[in-house]
């Protein structure tokens, strides 16, 4: 994986320098087609060298210019300024908040550390139950991984990015009582998270809210971080919304808990 890591940076610190070189005087936008050049093809899906999930992982030369990179759809790509508005730093959950959580582990549980398992765990375990709606027993219905396409505009800070046909994924989407909680999985406890991950989906029924009349009353977007401590699997959970539907950096806390895995 370092390995990998290291061949994403180098291509993401090649293609801003050609970028700035094509777009002296305008925005920062290029495709795939640019990044397939400049890497030579070495990367099978040019989509993966732009996809970023942590700030920490941008080549240093991003990170002294403060840019990083946005998804404009239709193999389309932006660099924009403001690192710490598009990666947004987890909030420390205190010590009090760890609730243990007695459960007897199933044959396919925690067998791999994909997303999708991460959210398997939470939601069979009746988790994200308790954590959105202090309730186990309540009966959200459940989507599962998808994807979908749509397109609008939105800002960070005073920067205007426009999306055409973006394609978006949504891991897991509950619903209860007109409430959609867009999930969002990820191993270990990195220093921030990608927004656009959570303000994409988030986007997407809003749209269908506001465009079509669908009768939600709230979207809300839901991380899920997996890691393991004095032999223990802990889950935390943090509750996201957007203050302001237009702006991807106005993203608020709604609330955060921590679950400790006790077997049975």
């Amino acid at each position: 994986m370092p390995a990998r890591i290291g061949r994403k940076q180098e291509a993401l610190r090649r293609l801003f320098a050609e970028v700035q070189r094509q777009c002296e005087n305008g925005p920062l936008i290029f495709d795939n087609q640019l990044t397939k050049q400049i890497t030579g093809g070495s990367f099978s899906n040019q989509y993966d060298v732009t996809k970023i999930d942590t700030s920490t992982k941008l080549p240093a030369e991003l990170q002294e210019a403060d840019y990083f990179v946005v998804h404009l759809g239709s193999g389309r790509h932006q660099f924009v300024r403001g690192i710490q508005l598009g990666f947004h730093r987890l909030e420390p959950i205190p010590f009090q908040d760890t609730v243990d959580w007695k459960y007897r582990q199933s044959v396919l549980n925690e067998t791999d550390t994909s997303e999708a398992s991460i959210l398997a765990l939470v939601n069979n375990q009746r988790i994200l139950h308790d954590f959105l709606y202090e309730d186990i027993v309540a009966s959200p219905k459940t989507y599962l991984p998808r994807r979908t396409k749509a397109s609008f505009s939105y800002c960070i800070h005073n920067q205007h990015v426009e999306v055409k046909n973006l394609q978006i994924e949504m891991d897991l989407t509950l619903e209860y009582l007109g409430e959609v909680s867009i999930c969002e999985g990820k191993n270990g406890r990195p220093a921030d998270f990608a927004v656009y991950q959570l303000y994409h989906p988030f986007r997407y029924f809003s749209n269908l809210q506001v465009g079509k009349g669908i009768l939600i009353r709230t979207v809300s977007g839901v991380l899920v971080n997996r890691y393991r401590e004095d032999g223990h699997t802990l889950i935390e959970l943090r509750k996201y919304r957007f203050k302001e539907a237009q702006r991807l950096d106005s993203i608020d806390l709604e609330k955060a808990a921590r679950y400790r895995l006790v077997r049975r």
